[in-house]
């Protein structure tokens, strides 16, 4: 999809929020692949990230009336989209599972991993593996910044921090990805 202005953008919002379908549409075509994106890469569930994306666009839609764009929708909806996703991982936290190796390994399949269970078939490369040995705060920036493509402003916006720290905590965890990749020995990075 082309690239849009902010002013496009904030009319699209105005009018989608006046209850037009096709801007809504169109609102939902250009970013629901990005937050889908996002929350896939945050958990790794294809189900449960199409759920939270739909459930953010419910929000939006239930918002949208009362939303005065001023250039950050984008951090808006991510901001969303990652809490629901918290909030999700903090209700699955809290429900009872299977604490026998075994039986995780059976749901896993024949060959399969405990660890495996649940998530989707992206390939798990050296690179994700660094990614996830990463504190949340740090997987969150990058993520935000690369797999949903966010300005460091627009970061700032969704995660209410202020754009220096988001600069230097992106940094470290990029020297900290670096690092585990080149197989430092060095600090503890969980």
């Amino acid at each position: 999809m082309d690239e849009i202005s902010p002013d496009q953008l904030a009319t699209l919002v105005v009018t989608a929020g006046r209850g037009d379908e096709d801007a809504w549409r169109e609102l939902v075509d250009r970013f629901a692949p990005r937050v889908f994106g996002l929350i896939r890469a945050q958990c790794r569930d294809e189900d449960l990230a199409e759920e939270i994306t739909q459930s953010t666009f419910c929000t939006i839609a239930a918002k949208l009336r009362d939303y005065e764009e001023v250039g950050r929708f984008e951090s808006w909806l991510m901001r969303i989209a990652m809490n629901r996703l918290r909030d999700e991982m903090r209700r699955r936290a809290r429900q009872a599972r299977p604490s026998d190796e075994a039986t995780l390994v059976a749901l896993a399949g024949e060959g399969g991993r405990a660890e495996d269970v649940g998530t989707d078939d992206l390939p798990a490369g050296p690179l994700r593996e660094a990614i996830e040995q990463l504190p949340e705060a740090d997987r969150e920036v990058l993520y935000l910044r690369h797999v949903s493509g966010l300005s460091f402003k627009q970061l700032a916006e969704a995660l209410d921090a202020p754009v220096g720290t988001l600069l230097a905590r992106h940094h470290r965890a990029l020297k900290k990805v670096k690092a585990i990749l080149e197989g430092s020995e060095g600090e503890e990075f969980t």
